[in-house]
């Protein structure tokens, strides 16, 4: 997934999101930092979202039910991996993918596994941390055998 197809894809729940936390436009509007005409026109389909205002979504909503049934899982992991475009070596809590996730391989101490939605790649240990995250196969791939 690149950034463009996230942008398409959230910009097209905007209105949904609005609606299940109950807010009105105009306090979406001055939490997402755009104007009530900005909003108005991403809800009805007229305009996209930048970049900036997809991850603000992200971040002040990740908890939506919206969000996380569109994107499987964690919207903060999506975010970081399309934005780092490559591994990232992080340490960060998973529930250890018994929803979202496929287990792709498995090693004494780790596990590859694919996000059933949006389609990327992480590694978690045997404790559930994430450790690596892509979208690129081959480079999850070797760095999973690198740490195996």
């Amino acid at each position: 997934m690149t950034k463009e197809e996230l942008i398409e894809l959230l910009s097209s729940k905007f209105k949904l999101i609005r609606v299940e936390v109950d807010y009105t436009q105009d306090k979406m509007a001055e939490i997402l930092g755009i104007s009530k005409k900005t909003l108005v026109q991403i809800e009805k389909g007229r305009i996209h979202a930048n970049w900036t205002t997809t991850v603000a979504l992200c971040a002040l909503f990740r908890t939506s039910s919206i969000l996380e049934s569109t994107l499987g899982d964690s919207p903060i992991e999506i975010l970081e991996t399309i934005a780092h475009e490559n591994i990232l070596e992080v340490k960060e809590k998973t529930l250890g993918g018994h929803v979202w996730w496929r287990e792709i391989n498995s090693s004494e101490l780790y596990k590859l596994q694919q996000n059933i939605i949006s389609k990327h790649y992480r590694i978690i240990n045997h404790n559930d941390y994430r450790i690596g995250s892509s979208f690129n196969k081959e480079e999850i791939e070797a760095f999973f055998i690198k740490i195996k």
